[in-house]
This record gives C-alpha cells, sequence and structure tokens, in this order.
C-alpha cells in the first residue's frame, strides 16, 4: 500500500512538523512549540529562513532576536510561565552564532525547562572544506562547533539525511515533553541539508498530542513515606521548582493545611505557598529566613518536594544538623528523589501530594510546634517591615527599599523577574510571594543577562500581566539588547534599573573571603592601579533610552513610588532608573543565616585573607553527608 507524500525542503517539513505538535494535560491542550525566535545567517537564511517566510506567521510565529544566547533565555521564559506545557524554538546561522546558544541551554536544562535549539551547521556533503567559520579537527572530520551544545543538551542530533530527521523530531518532541527529562534539545541543521528536498509521508505531518502524565505513587513506596511522616516530631517541607511545574501549588495547600506541616522553599519553589500562609516560612539556606534556617537545623524529617538540593538550599551541606535527621524526597526524577540518602516517592508532585493527605488522614503536627514556627514567622516579617520601611520620601532609597516600593505597587498577577547579582539574595529573604507564578528567579545557573530577555518570554506567555525585570547595573551591561526586540514587539515589560556602580554582590562576597573587593567596583583606576578611583560617569539611563524604552529616572523615595506606578499603568517598555544609596545605615536585608562554601586561600600573606581563612575552617567544619 502506497501512502501519500509531499515533496518539502527538510527546513520545510520542520516547521510543518513542529507547527502541529501540542501537549496535553489534565485534559487541557497546548501548542508546544509556539513559535520561533531567529537571527538569520548564511546558516539558516536560505533553509529555515525560507521555511518560515514561506509558511507564514499564522503556522509559525517568528521573532527576531539581537542576541542568540538571549533569545533561549526568552523561550525559557516562556516556557516557564507556561508550566513546561508550550516553549519556542531558537533558530541560529553557523559558528558564533551557534555558539551563543550554549549559555541559554545550559541555563535551561539545569532548571529542566524545555527550549528547541536549531543551529546551522557545516555542509554535511563536504563541497568546499573548510566553509566560512568552520572549526576544523585534524582528526575529527564530523565535529562541529555545535558539539560545544552536547553536554548541556538532554536531546542532540545532527540531521545529515533529510530522512533522518523523521525519528529525530520525534525524539525531541518527546524529551521537550517528558516532565523527567525535559531541558534543551538540540537539532543541528547542515546548511546543505536544510534546503534539500525529500517526499515526506504525510503521516509525519499529522497533528500530534503529547500526554503529560502524572504518574502516580508506588504503593509501598507511600506507605512507607507515611510511616515516615507518622514518625516525625518536627518535619519540614522543602518546596522546589517542581511544585509549580506540575500545577501542585493547591494539593499542597491542601497537604499543609490538614497535617500543619512548615513549608520552606527554595529560589524555585518560592511562592508555592502564598507568603501570608501561616505554615509558609520563606526561603531556605544560605540566602533563606532566619525561622526557616533554625527548623531546619533541628527538623528530623526533611520532605522535599520538586528540590534538586543545591549547595544554597542545603547551605552546603551545614544546615540540617539533626543527628538523627531523614529525608523523604517526592520528585518526578529518580535522580533527584535518591538525593540526601532520603525515602523516595517518585511520582508526580500533585498525585503525590494527594495521596499523602488521604493516606496521612487524621495526622497532625504538635500544637507546640505550630505554635514555634507560626512565632518565627512573625518575628521575620517584622524584619521584612524595617528592611521596606522608608519614612522619608526625600531620601535616596537602598536596595530593600526599591524591594519595599515594588511590593506596595504589584498586584497578585504580577511577574518579578530576577536572577543574578544581590538581588536574588534579598528578593529570596523579603519577597512576599502573592500567586505561583509571581516569583521569577532563575538560580539554578544564575545566569547574568536572564532578566530582560526571559521578561519578553513571560510576556509573550501572558500578554495581559504586568512583568518586571529586575536588573542591576552589572547584569544590565551584559544584555540589554532585548530592549529593542520589547519595543519591535510593543511588550510592555517593566524594567527596575539599579545602578550601584559595580558587582555589589561579588564585592561582598569578596570582602568576605579574604579577596578584599578586588576588580568588583566599576571605578576608574586608582594611582595603585587597582579600581578604587571616582565611579565611571556611565549614564545607563540614557542607554535604555536609546534603544527606545521610555525612562523614568527616581532620585528619592517618593519619586520611585510614583515611577513604579507609572510603570504599571504603562502600554510600552518602561524603565524605571533609580541609584542607590551607599549609606551605611540606610535600611538592609537581614545577614545570611546559613553558610555558603565558597573556598578560602589556605595560605596567603595579607590579613583578610588568613582571618577569612580561620572562619572557613570553623564553617566547614559542621559540613556533614546524609547517609
Amino acid at each position: 500500500m502506497r501512502h501519500s507524500t509531499t515533496r518539502l525542503t527538510v527546513a520545510q517539513a520542520l516547521v510543518r512538523f513542529l507547527a502541529a505538535q501540542y501537549t496535553e494535560r489534565d485534559g487541557v491542550r497546548h501548542r508546544l512549540i509556539a513559535g520561533t525566535w531567529g537571527i538569520l545567517g548564511h546558516g539558516n537564511v536560505a533553509g529555515l529562513g525560507q521555511a518560515l517566510v514561506e509558511a507564514g506567521e499564522d503556522v509559525m510565529p517568528f521573532h527576531q532576536g539581537r542576541n542568540e544566547q538571549a533569545m533561549v533565555h526568552a523561550a525559557v521564559g516562556y516556557a516557564r510561565q507556561r508550566d513546561r506545557l508550550s516553549t519556542q524554538a531558537v533558530t541560529t546561522s553557523i559558528g558564533p552564532g551557534a555558539t551563543n546558544l550554549v549559555t541559554g541551554a545550559a541555563l535551561a536544562t539545569i532548571n529542566r525547562l524545555p527550549v528547541l535549539l536549531l543551529p546551522g551547521d557545516y555542509f554535511a556533503a563536504h563541497p568546499a572544506d573548510p566553509l566560512l567559520q568552520q572549526l576544523e579537527h585534524p582528526v575529527e572530520a564530523d565535529v562541529s562547533v555545535n558539539d560545544t551544545l552536547r553536554p548541556v543538551s538532554r536531546y542532540f542530533d545532527r540531521i545529515t539525511r533529510p530522512e533522518a530527521l523523521i525519528p529525530s523530531a520525534l525524539n525531541a518532541m518527546r524529551v521537550l515533553t517528558d516532565p523527567a527529562e525535559t531541558g534543551a534539545v538540540t537539532l543541528a541543521l547542515p546548511q546543505d541539508v536544510q534546503a534539500e528536498a525529500f517526499d515526506w509521508p504525510e503521516e509525519f505531518f499529522a497533528e500530534r498530542v503529547w500526554r503529560i502524565r502524572r504518574p502516580a505513587p508506588d504503593p509501598a513506596e507511600l506507605a512507607e513515606a507515611v510511616r515516615a511522616v507518622r514518625a516525625a516530631r518536627r518535619p519540614l517541607i522543602v518546596a522546589g521548582g517542581g511544585v509549580h511545574h506540575s500545577g501542585a501549588e493547591e494539593a499542597l495547600k491542601a497537604f499543609v493545611d490538614a497535617t500543619g506541616i512548615p513549608v520552606a522553599s527554595t529560589q524555585a519553589g518560592k511562592g508555592s505557598l502564598r507568603h501570608d500562609h501561616p505554615a509558609d516560612l520563606g526561603g531556605i539556606g544560605h540566602t533563606g529566613t532566619a525561622v526557616s534556617d533554625d527548623l531546619a537545623r533541628t527538623a528530623d524529617l526533611v520532605i522535599g518536594i520538586g528540590t534538586r538540593y543545591t549547595d544554597f538550599t542545603t547551605a552546603s551541606g551545614t544546615l540540617f544538623q539533626n543527628p538523627g535527621v531523614r529525608f523523604l524526597n517526592l520528585n518526578i526524577t529518580a535522580f533527584d528523589a535518591h538525593k540526601m540518602a532520603a525515602t523516595t516517592l517518585v511520582c508526580d508532585a500533585r498525585a503525590g501530594l494527594t495521596a499523602l493527605t488521604e493516606a496521612l488522614a487524621g495526622h497532625r503536627v504538635d500544637a507546640g510546634y505550630e505554635a514555634e514556627y507560626r512565632a518565627g514567622k512573625e518575628r521575620w516579617e517584622q524584619l521584612v517591615e524595617a528592611a521596606y520601611r522608608a519614612d522619608d520620601d526625600g531620601a535616596v532609597p537602598s536596595q530593600t527599599q526599591v524591594l519595599g516600593a515594588l511590593d506596595a505597587v504589584v498586584g497578585d498577577e504580577d511577574v518579578v523577574i530576577n536572577a543574578a547579582g544581590s538581588l536574588p539574595g534579598d528578593l529570596h529573604k523579603l519577597w512576599r510571594a502573592r500567586s505561583p507564578r509571581q516569583y521569577h528567579l532563575e538560580y539554578g545557573y544564575s545566569c547574568m543577562g536572564y532578566e530582560i530577555p526571559a521578561a519578553i518570554g513571560v510576556q509573550q506567555a501572558a500578554p495581559d500581566v504586568p512583568v518586571w525585570a529586575l536588573v542591576g547595573d552589572g547584569t544590565y551591561l551584559m544584555m540589554p539588547t532585548e530592549i529593542v526586540t520589547a519595543v519591535q514587539e510593543g511588550l510592555p515589560i517593566k524594567m527596575i534599573l539599579v545602578q550601584n556602580h559595580g558587582y555589589a554582590s561579588i564585592g561582598g562576597l569578596s570582602e568576605s573571603v579574604g579577596a578584599e573587593r578586588y576588580g568588583t567596583a566599576y571605578r576608574y583606576r586608582a594611582a595603585d592601579g587597582t579600581f578604587t578611583g571616582a565611579p565611571l560617569p556611565v549614564d545607563l539611563a540614557a542607554n535604555a533610552g536609546s534603544l527606545g524604552m521610555e525612562v523614568l529616572r527616581a532620585k528619592t523615595v517618593g519619586e520611585l513610588r510614583q515611577a513604579l506606578r507609572t510603570a504599571r499603568a504603562s502600554d510600552r517598555p518602561v524603565c524605571v532608573y533609580v541609584e542607590t544609596t551607599t549609606d551605611p545605615r540606610a535600611p538592609a536585608a537581614p545577614p545570611a543565616e546559613a553558610w555558603w562554601d565558597v573556598p578560602v586561600a589556605e595560605v596567603a600573606a595579607r590579613e583578610a585573607a588568613v582571618a577569612a581563612r580561620e572562619r572557613y575552617d570553623r564553617e566547614v567544619a559542621a559540613r556533614r553527608r546524609h547517609l
């Protein structure tokens, strides 16, 4: 029996295939690849570029980027806002366009977020060798710069024959839609193969629905988990990003309401409970709250839900100090569930929490334990109020007062995005998350430059929601280019640009480890050759304005409050520019409540490093392995 075929180029076939892919979870269908970002060059303009223009915007929307890494960040922001049920593709030319994808791919894979990468590649047929931008390898002729994407991709293939696209494209969709496997997926496309024609079976272009499964817990694992919870006297939940990815927030609330077990959150998990829930204790670990970290030190059972247990969460292995502490990990990925030598519950977060709630009917923690953590939460809220408070409208604001002013302006639906610098620590400790999607921190890779393109992706995914990108001067200088994209697309992102003249976070860390803030300030060179002269006369607000943004300059607390209100109401991209105070008496975030391991020089001549090593040796002595 002959099957009908359609003659198309590889690129045309790929675009048509992608447009027919859907996900479905809980009976709701989503388009899997909602659009394609691209910067067109000689490696993709005649292949994918031609295919996209031939398909048209109705079949595959196209978004013009300015930086390849930023395009991946935008797609990742989109995917996170859509709960990993929908994402975007990114196409680049060969050479530097392709290698610029690597950082974004690493970010996507580390954060378990799906993105499809379609870099151009060198001629498969080798008609001329070497080509423009080709990396020559003397003994491996099949190596190209795209191989740099292999270790940061969850699936990688180079399509050297047209018919090879069929199984590879299907495998790519499988990985993108698998909640336990997802991350960056790369299909490298040699530029000659992109333009090559083939008779494609019509079945390849049939609409496909990839169902996102919710695996239930194994009965034996569930029974063991129930025994562990019932035996615990001081249990503590660590909520990670998996709670959000599963849409398990209501299931978590039901579990907590029934059992009284408190919840501390990782950067990815913050907002799993609304901030004013009595059991929500805020962040945990190095940038966590005092109440969360105090409870973690005495917890006898730590219930990790959708968390990877990074060093910030565990305070580099020093946080969970109860001699008898045990771990129960609910995770859809067995790799993560087995961390900390835990009792495992390998399943979907929502399905697992629902099953635990039913199996634990009637069980609740001791009333004294509830009273203890609620009192700790109240004490921390007083610290938040003090950090946010700004009684003098004419004063230059501190960074925490900037957050306080924003806290007073945002609604439940607003999304606040950040990734790097000193802001993640302040936000994790202080921010009052009002809804599951409001707190958008990329802290798996903590990539400077993520915020602006991610805001674009989030705004595309949620066009009616106010989206805020919180950006320090260091991050801004890394990647401001996508401001042009926001202007071009008419996306009303709101950027808060905080000027503090350098790498504030690393400056503080440098001081604590004996490196004396060396090389962390944006200043002129002094007579001794160090960067300790006057601040550089840069005007980042003028730069943002030159890229097409409306700019609101705020010099005082009062001006900041008004600027934020104006920005939230704006229907175009807008920047609120504020220079924070250097007054050490101004309100600031509480200090770190737990340690973070950054090794200090074991031998040194300078006093600062010697003292830092003494502190380091005291702290590292508390590290333990949980076996």
